[in-house]
């Protein structure tokens, strides 16, 4: 059974840090292309950042680049979410996606689109 647990939410001040991490299971995690999604309340679905384990390429459609960083340990088969100099707009439930293959999937690592499993999320809040 595939599974895929997020971790390391929680209540942050702006300027902050967090590092989130998605602990998997029941599939080969080297070979499966990896996303952070964030969702806010009254808004669509977002994403943050993408990883294709068996190479290691990453993709951070919009705003993630320069806050954000993914990273994968596939002898963990974990891959984290730093975030750093969080913002209020932040604020979310953020969650970890996977898909079989590599970043020239058809899937979209802006959308989520095509993405097999999804965990339940974790919530982070930015606030003062």
């Amino acid at each position: 059974e595939v599974q895929l647990v997020e971790s390391g939410g929680g209540l942050v001040q702006p300027g902050g840090s967090l590092r989130l991490s998605c602990a998997a299971s029941g599939f080969t995690f080297s070979e499966y292309y990896i996303g952070w999604f964030r969702q806010a309340p009254g808004k669509e679905r977002e994403g943050v950042a993408c990883i294709s384990n068996s190479d290691g390429i990453t993709d951070y459609p919009r705003f993630g680049k320069g806050r954000f960083t993914i990273s994968s340990d596939n002898a963990k088969n974990t891959v984290y979410l730093q975030m750093n100099s969080l913002k209020p707009e932040d604020t979310a439930v953020y969650y970890c996606a996977a898909v079989w293959g590599d970043y020239s999937g058809a899937y979209s690592c802006t959308t989520g689109y095509g993405m097999d499993y999804w965990g339940k999320g974790t919530l982070v809040t930015v606030s003062s």
